[in-house]
């Protein structure tokens, strides 16, 4: 089964070897036809702490490393 990729931008880096991503999605509500932008924040692992707030990163999914962090950042998009 393929891992998957989600884009998103980094909201904290406070936390040590982490930071949590808010990945939004946009979708069309079935009745109303209008445009609708939900978001979600997950954490994920940044082993060198060189990502900051800002910045636009792509994480990967992966096996659990805690309770709530099972995402590895796997590149920065400009």
């Amino acid at each position: 089964m393929p891992k998957r990729i989600l884009q998103g931008v980094v909201v904290s880096d406070a936390n040590d070897k982490t930071i949590v991503v808010r990945v939004e999605r946009r979708f069309t509500h079935p009745v109303l036809k209008k445009t609708i932008r939900r978001s979600k924040k997950y954490h994920a692992h940044d082993a060198e702490n060189q990502w900051k707030i800002g910045d636009l990163v792509r994480i990967e999914e992966c096996k659990p490393m805690s309770k709530n962090k099972s995402w590895t950042v796997i590149e920065a998009k400009s």
